[in-house]
């Protein structure tokens, strides 16, 4: 499902106008990015949680050369599923 059709259907079962989904989505999507960045979690209780995780400096190879290169250290985004949502997609 692409962001689309994700509008579509909270459109469809919020009967919002798909500019009001298209809104509602886009004001999620900027009010977790910015918790995120300032470094709080997002839990969604029974869908999951929103988090940043720090990945530690390592060593890597160049799969084309085989040389040995270096990866720096970053934060990424984690989501981690909630019971309820693991529940349904395990059915």
């Amino acid at each position: 499902m692409n962001k689309a059709e994700l509008v579509d259907a909270m459109a469809a079962e919020t009967k919002l106008s798909k500019a009001d989904a298209g809104r509602a989505l886009d004001a999620f999507v900027n009010a977790t990015t910015k918790a995120l960045k300032k470094g709080d979690r997002v839990a969604l209780v029974g869908f999951g949680s929103f988090s940043v995780s720090k990945r530690a400096a390592r060593n890597g190879r160049n799969p084309q050369t085989g040389k040995a290169i270096k990866i720096a250290a970053k934060k990424v985004a984690k989501f981690k599923a909630g019971a309820d949502l693991a529940k349904t997609v395990n059915k």
